[in-house]
């Protein structure tokens, strides 16, 4: 960065990278060896496999006259890596790139003492990768004569080795560790690959799936209704084009990039297959590892973001995604952090909060949107300051989209015969253009219709860092009347459950509503249903109709069909101990399943905290909200069955299936990884179960239920997990998670016996019914 007339203040850090809070300048900060930030920036060619070097200015206070990185400079205090990333690369080479050609590597540490200890640099660095295809012509930089004097490109064997050898016209680095050595063992790593290994790995990948074919009667529904059908169909699929978008920001380009060169080769191919599945680069059975790199991505040409070259085109470079995947997905700034966040959200209106942490906002960076719209004479206005942060809401966001979906649906409440769809689909077209989604939700709740519609923001999953922002999904089905009817039980109960729960009477509410309960038959589904699919789902998620309204359930029917039979049954027949394997059935598995969405309907949602303030259990648990709600909705479901079955609700035979298909049940979860919500729950609780000698090994490798001790063990984890929800204490949270959600060696035997006999993770569905209505004109 230039250095003018103002020192440039650092943001000073602990020794272990978080923010202390203290700014102070330059010098100071390394006169006194204080931690801070600052960003190198990397510019590879990848036809030639070369790094660009820039050759640093004589008269830098540190390594003068050294050849160095591409790009590098101090995160002022207040500003963000990504901006800062962009602009000293603007600055010192005088490139212009958006933010989708930054790849983050890793964070390196460099702790060191120059200029005969006048210079201390305890550094933690934020190392971007920008791809180009060719290097970019030498006369196409602007070089800032204060920072650098020269550039040049450079193999990367070639570069390696120099560093190897310490030679004294380079900046040194320690290339023999886990610190900068990674930079490249990565790039070997991407570009040494070989095509036939991965196109084997990626099948495997596939292979645990079960394609299934879904089918549903379409009997019941008028020429109209199918007319309305189709229509809604059409809107589920751009759903698809807005959950891209909130995975990633080139996510979409990436999906266009590969969906064109899948013909190319079989690897192209197996590529393109395993993204969809995943919707994103990363794998969701794999703890979400990137099974693609920004090599992998789409070549986007720029003509303008050097000075121009005669006969050259401009810089092709790919577009780039972190290997990690985001916790904060695209709903807020790359480079941001919770405590960032915290600061701007604490600084806000009360009004302002709650967009802030609401479900139908996304959070940009104002110094972001300067720099896009900057030309070069305004680049230097692109600077943070400690509230960098703005709300946009959903509706603007995804406009472009939104409107095409309203179109529809509104088209569609035309046609059907069904009113209370009728009601459902205009309000959930005028909710998505207006943000409130508050009626639309209602609506859904009071939905009576055989054509069964979900569609909108809902689930929280994507969200990690915080729970906070809902993806768009979709569900479309056929009510099943018979089953729907027959298992209105559960949701006439939900007072009589909640009046009985495992925990103290304070916590419990009064004025729990019975929950409708829908069976349907799944025609079509899009947007947020990635991976693992659901079998079924409890909405709406907002406290405020929770309280008001209560929720609502679907249950997937014929999804549930497909995985008892396809996983659960080959599942119990090597997990599951002979005596005990006739208690797994498909009956008790849907029942508990029922349970389980009826249990998200119950418990702490609106808590009071210990200094008498309103608030919710999402905003206290924060990240770690959705894998305990999944263990407490499964757990509290297994104590609400036998509590069923005490009052002569359901039949005493359920007992013991009920217990045994969930264990069998556990093997099944867990494979979906623990970075995955429902995963994490069922880790937690079958090792807590299995800690109590409620699930017992046997030295065949199988399993049991020691129906003696689970009835108690059940009830155990019940009344923790609900009392540290009520009371929206993070901390027992966390240690709870910490101690029982892991993989452990009972668990990981159980998977590795599933694996050698190939049983499916989940099953991957087809939709014939669906097809065949896209190929009609209405």
């Amino acid at each position: 960065m230039a250095e003018d007339h103002i020192e440039e203040h650092l943001d000073v850090l602990t020794k272990i990278g978080e923010k202390t809070g203290i700014s102070k300048p330059r010098g100071d900060v390394h006169r006194d060896g204080d931690y801070h930030r600052a960003v190198h920036v990397w510019i590879f060619a990848e036809s030639t496999q070369e790094l660009l070097l820039q050759l640093r200015a004589e008269c830098k206070d540190s390594w003068p006259g050294q050849w160095d990185i591409s790009s590098a400079g101090h995160i002022s205090a207040g500003d963000s890596s990504l901006v800062t990333a962009r602009r000293e690369l603007h600055e010192e080479l005088g490139i212009m790139l958006p933010k989708d050609a930054f790849e983050l590597l890793f964070v390196f540490l460099q702790e060191c003492v120059i200029n005969d200890g006048k210079f201390i640099n305890n550094e933690y660095n934020d190392v971007y990768l920008v791809t180009t295809i060719d290097p970019i012509p030498l006369e196409a930089f602007t070089l800032q004569e204060s920072e650098v004097s020269a550039i040049k490109y450079i193999s990367l064997e070639e570069y390696r080795n120099l560093l190897l050898k310490e030679d004294p016209q380079y900046v040194p680095y320690d290339v023999n560790n886990d610190q900068y050595g990674q930079l490249f063992e990565i790039l070997a790593k991407r570009y040494k690959q070989n095509a036939e290994a991965r196109a084997l790995i990626l099948q495997k990948q596939l292979n645990r799936y079960a394609p299934v074919s879904l089918e549903a009667e379409l009997t019941g529904l008028s020429s109209a209704d199918k007319d309305a059908l189709k229509l809604i169909i059409k809107a589920a699929r751009i759903m698809d084009q807005i959950f891209f978008h909130q995975v990633w920001c080139s996510n979409p380009s990436l999906r266009d990039w590969l969906e064109q060169h899948a013909d190319e080769s079989q690897l192209d191919k197996l590529k393109w297959m395993y993204y969809l599945v995943n919707k994103s680069p990363w794998s969701c059975l794999d703890e979400n590892e990137a099974f693609l790199t920004t090599a992998d991505s789409a070549v986007k040409l720029l003509s303008e973001a050097t000075k121009s070259v005669a006969g050259w085109k401009g810089v092709e470079y790919r577009m780039a995604f972190p290997v990690v995947k985001p916790s904060g997905a695209n709903f807020y700034p790359p480079d941001m952090d919770k405590m960032e966040f915290e600061l701007w959200k604490n600084s806000l209106p009360e009004e302002q909060k709650k967009l802030a942490t609401g479900f139908f906002n996304v959070i940009k960076r104002e110094s972001e949107r300067v720099l896009d719209n900057s030309v070069s004479s305004s680049i230097s206005e692109c600077t943070g300051d400690a509230h960098d942060l703005y709300i946009v809401p959903y509706s603007e966001e995804y406009r472009s989209f939104l409107e095409k979906i309203a179109f529809l649906l509104h088209k569609a409440g035309d046609f059907t015969n069904f009113s209370s769809l009728k009601k459902l689909l205009h309000s959930k077209a005028d909710a998505l253009l207006s943000n409130e989604y508050y009626d639309s939700d209602i609506a859904w709740m009071e939905l009576d219709s055989k054509l069964d519609v979900t569609i909108g923001p809902y689930e929280t999953y994507e969200d990690t860092i915080f729970g906070y922002k809902a993806t768009f999904e979709a569900f479309i089905g056929i009510r099943d009347d018979k089953a729907t009817s027959q298992i209105k039980l559960f949701g006439d109960h939900l007072q009589v459950l909640e009046k009985n729960l495992p925990m103290d009477d304070v916590y419990k509410s009064e004025d729990v509503i019975a929950a409708p309960i829908r069976v349907v038959q799944l025609v079509y589904n899009a947007g947020d249903v990635k991976g693992p699919q659901t079998v079924a789902f409890n909405l709406p998620n907002d406290e405020r109709i929770v309280k008001d309204r209560g929720t609502s359930m679907v249950m997937l029917k014929n999804v549930s069909e497909s995985k008892f039979k396809l996983i659960l049954q080959p599942i119990s027949e090597v997990c599951i101990a002979e005596e005990q394997r006739k208690y797994v059935d498909f009956d008790s598995f849907f029942t508990h399943t029922i349970c389980h969405e009826c249990c998200h309907g119950i418990g702490p949602h609106t808590i009071q905290l210990p200094n008498g303030q309103t608030s919710t259990v999402r905003l206290e648990l924060q990240e770690l909200h959705s894998a305990l709600e999944e263990a407490k909705a499964d757990i509290v479901g297994l104590w609400a069955l036998r509590f069923l079955v005490n009052q002569d609700l359901l039949p005493k035979t359920l007992i013991k299936s009920m217990y045994v298909s969930f264990l069998a049940g556990c093997f099944r979860s867990v494979r979906f990884g623990l970075e995955e919500a429902h995963g994490k729950g069922q880790a937690l609780q079958f090792n807590y179960l299995f800690e109590k000698g409620a699930f017992v090994l046997h030295h065949d490798g199988t399993f049991s239920v020691d129906f003696n001790k689970v009835e108690d063990a059940v009830e155990c984890l019940s009344r923790e997990i609900l009392t540290i929800q009520a009371k929206g204490d993070k901390g027992a949270a966390k240690s709870l998670l910490s101690k029982h959600c892991m993989m452990t060696q009972p668990l990981k035997s159980a998977l590795e016996k599933l694996e050698m006999i190939k049983v499916p993770v989940d099953i991957l569905p087809h939709f014939p019914i669906a097809d065949e209505i896209l190929s009609k004109d209405v």
